[in-house]
């Protein structure tokens, strides 16, 4: 085989055969396939697309490229949960403990956050201690011990992903479903679990801007997933605006525990427990949403979390400790009406000048920097209310603060955004 007929083929709409698929991506993880080749091929892709059985030869041919985690010495389902990414997305440090805490196993490796995404290993090292880098042994031994572990990603899990995704990165071909589908569900496989719930977002402050791209994608992934043996199921949830109340790691931590000690909105709230009850049902545990609440609210949550974190070295003193951060500035309303939009993108932009995210993945965080919003979209307001605290080590400029006013939308209008808005299994 020749790359330059493969990327030939797949640029004039041709599908690629199992074979031609592995031996291009062996080819390329092996150094004999040099990036700017699998760029134009990747760029084939993005115009032309892959059929289903393309996209299941390319997942699996991924996969196949690094190390396969064992976790049949793990009793019971071993359950994993994945979100394709949002502005304040804390619901792994809710729901991996929830789900933890009716004695269903969640081994869960996670990721770092680029750009205006937080990635849940980020808010996790903000706990002083907390280790993100555990052996294959520990991981599993520590899920056999307490029934929780979320750590780093394994450097040996899926080569050709991290490479194929460095290049996708820098080459325009990011936002195509069958290589966000391959990329995300070949990492789920390697990693072991048995049933995985995927959080496919939508809206402005999510790669997948609209229903019809979200149900694409999430269909792609959950027959990817069954097709191998997993049960899998996908929910589409609402990403227009921030998730919560809070954006930044430390800040995410703090709202989190709240919302375990049953403070947090009560929105956020019923949204952890609706995909506890969708994970738990996955692991063959029906449970009622009152008893998930129950299990949420009065501690049990809590304690289950406050358990992984000493298991992998975190302070539980520090845990609680607020936000150091320098300047705590109020942003208040200029006008009476209902809070109608806060737009996700902008405000994880914002947060993300800050310090509380990367534009690049060798930018240092600020851990303590970030955004509270005291009002949500369909909250009312009124003149010189709190819309939001803005957290920083930098005091603020007018224009910064005129630019953040600028994008909190009031009008007359009370609207009720709903979480999630499909579920596809």
């Amino acid at each position: 085989m020749r790359t330059v007929d493969l990327i030939q083929k797949k640029r004039d709409g041709f599908s690629l055969t199992s074979e031609e698929i592995k031996w291009l991506i062996d080819g390329y993880v092996s150094g004999e396939v040099p990036d700017y080749q699998m760029a134009a091929w990747a760029m084939a892709v993005y115009f032309k697309g892959m059929t289903t059985q393309e996209t299941k030869d390319l997942t699996m041919a991924m996969v196949a490229t690094g190390e396969q985690i064992d976790l049949s010495a793990i009793p019971g389902v071993k359950t994993d949960k994945h979100s394709t990414g949002g502005v304040g997305d804390k619901v792994t440090l809710i729901l991996a403990p929830l789900v933890a805490s009716f004695g269903v196993p969640v081994a869960k490796m996670s990721g770092r956050g680029l750009g205006h995404t937080g990635g849940t290993l980020d808010k996790l090292e903000s706990i002083s201690g907390y280790q993100i880098e555990r052996s294959q042994e520990e991981f599993i031994q520590q899920v056999q011990t307490i029934g929780l572990s979320v750590v780093g990603q394994s450097d040996k899990l899926v080569k050709a992903d991290k490479l194929l995704y460095a290049l996708r990165d820098v080459t325009a071909t990011v936002d195509i479903i069958p290589l966000i589908a391959s990329s995300v569900m070949s990492k789920k496989i390697a990693s072991g679990a048995d049933a995985i719930l995927l959080d496919v977002t939508v809206g402005e402050g999510a790669f997948m801007k609209t229903l019809e791209e979200a149900e694409q994608l999430a269909s792609t992934m959950v027959a990817l997933g069954n097709e191998v043996g997993r049960k899998t199921v996908a929910v589409i949830t609402d990403m227009s605006q921030p998730v919560g109340q809070a954006i930044g790691n430390r800040l995410e931590v703090l709202e989190a525990l709240e919302i375990m000690q049953g403070k947090g909105r009560p929105d956020v709230t019923a949204f952890i427990c609706e995909l506890a009850q969708i994970m738990l049902s996955l692991a063959g545990k029906e449970e009622t949403l009152e008893t998930i609440k129950q299990y949420l609210v009065s501690g049990k949550a809590l304690a289950k979390f406050e358990e992984m974190v000493v298991a992998q070295g975190g302070d539980l003193t520090d845990l609680y400790r607020p936000s150091s951060a320098a300047f705590v500035t109020d942003v208040t309303a200029d006008e009476n009406g209902f809070i109608e939009e806060l737009p996700a993108l902008e405000f994880g932009l914002f947060a993300m000048r800050l310090g509380a995210g990367r534009a690049v993945k060798t930018d240092s965080l600020d851990y303590e920097s970030g955004i509270v919003f005291a009002k949500k979209v369909g909250d009312s307001i009124n003149k010189g209310e709190t819309i939001a605290k803005i957290y920083s080590n930098q005091k603020l400029s007018e224009n910064l603060l005129t630019e953040f006013k600028k994008n909190v939308k009031i009008g007359l209008t009370e609207s009720q955004p709903k979480e999630i808005i499909k579920i596809i299994s």
